[in-house]
């Protein structure tokens, strides 16, 4: 029996959640390195500071995850992971040492970095396949991102970078209240004996081996921009509502992706949208990092990530719903998380630093753009197994 398709009524809480979330991302992963620098604080600790959220994301993301497939209680493992969140980012109103300030990252990432899995996991299985109507939510997150970015990058130019913790403050809150919007439903426990057993046969299968190199090299190269993008653009003289503006380009054609994937996806499969989206971040590394002085360029290279993010996230989704079904998926989408935005995080932020420190962010980019290389020819090996049976 075909699944009845969702309500806007039922998506609305969900698009909520992804709009106050990624509100929340919006100002705090391009303007953390920003206030960091503001502390005084040197590039190499800068790096290490940005990458412990990648570092949570190696092992929190799986650990809620299990748990709440093993327990169904997903909506109430994301009210409490953000309510942590939002204790623990108090620590940054009081001023202290970099190892400070890299326990109270620790913290509160290591809440946060699992809320988008866990909702994600919900998602994916209400849309049940409907990639059009899962843009249609996910959009919601875009847009939050686009206004925080564009706003804070105002806001900081005029008022400074001390505001940092109260924007956290004020995002966090909002995460927090539509948490509880959520319908508060309850998944079946799994039996002990059933617990966990089903995943290592989908890791052995070469397809889902090779799709998550490919997501590992992807989101790797990646941390070029998440990680280094702002301090670059200010390295070379930009404002910081021109750090913003640029940011927000980006959004802006991935909330338009989003809103027409539905008929865009279609075109190809999902497979070999992964080697598309490949081609297309090796070509906005290469135009961001040789071309930071053109501001023409940036732009061209912003206007990339509707297909680098966007399609590439959607392609992924999808990937590990068809991979992880049903009871797997929050595990599926766990994984997702620990191997590209953490493993591949830790690894980018962490060999990015030390790249901009010895030989200048140019010569990061054109690492960047050879990790693209390497994600793409995974890609294709994936598309090649899929296509095969």
């Amino acid at each position: 029996m075909q699944q009845e398709a969702p309500s806007g009524r039922q998506l609305a809480p969900f698009a909520a959640l992804s709009a106050t979330y990624f509100a929340h991302i919006g100002f705090f992963n391009p303007y953390l390195p920003l206030w960091l620098k503001h502390l005084g604080l040197p590039i190499v600790v800068i790096s290490l500071l940005t990458s412990v959220q990648s570092f949570t994301r190696v092992f929190a993301p799986y650990a809620w995850g299990a748990l709440s497939d093993h327990t169904g209680e997903r909506v109430r493992l994301l009210r409490l992971s953000a309510l942590i969140a939002l204790l623990c980012s108090l620590g940054l109103w009081f001023d202290g040492s970099a190892w400070w300030v890299a326990a109270v990252l620790l913290l509160m990432f290591t809440h946060t970095s699992s809320m988008m899995s866990l909702t994600e996991a919900a998602m994916a299985h209400l849309v049940a396949g409907d990639w059009g109507r899962y843009g249609r939510v996910r959009l919601w997150g875009s847009a939050g991102f686009m206004v925080t970015v564009f706003t804070a990058g105002a806001w900081f130019e005029h008022f400074g970078m001390g505001h940092f913790p109260g924007w956290t403050l004020v995002t966090l809150l909002a995460v927090l209240g539509c948490t509880w919007w959520l319908p508060d439903t309850r998944e079946k426990a799994v039996q002990a004996h059933e617990r966990g057993a089903p995943v290592l046969p989908v890791l052995r299968q070469p397809a889902v081996r090779w799709f998550f190199a490919s997501l590992f090299f992807h989101v790797m190269a990646h941390f070029a921009v998440y990680g280094f993008f702002s301090l670059y653009l200010d390295a070379r003289g930009y404002s910081k509502a021109m750090i913003g503006a640029l940011w927000a380009v980006s959004v802006v054609v991935e909330i338009a992706w989003f809103f027409s994937q539905g008929r865009l996806l279609r075109a190809l499969p999902m497979t070999r949208w992964l080697v598309v989206c490949g081609v297309a971040t090796v070509a906005r590394m290469a135009l961001t990092g040789g071309g930071g002085g053109w501001l023409a360029a940036l732009f061209i290279a912003q206007v990339l990530h509707a297909l680098t993010f966007a399609t590439h996230h959607t392609a992924c989704i999808a990937m590990i719903t068809r991979h992880f079904p049903g009871r797997l998926r929050g595990r599926g989408q766990a994984l997702f998380t620990v191997i590209g935005y953490g493993l591949g995080g830790v690894a980018g932020v962490v060999g990015g630093g030390t790249v901009v420190s010895r030989l200048g962010f140019e010569q990061m980019y054109g690492l960047a753009a050879v990790l693209a290389l390497a994600a793409t020819a995974c890609a294709w090996r994936t598309d090649r197994l899929d296509r095969q049976g």
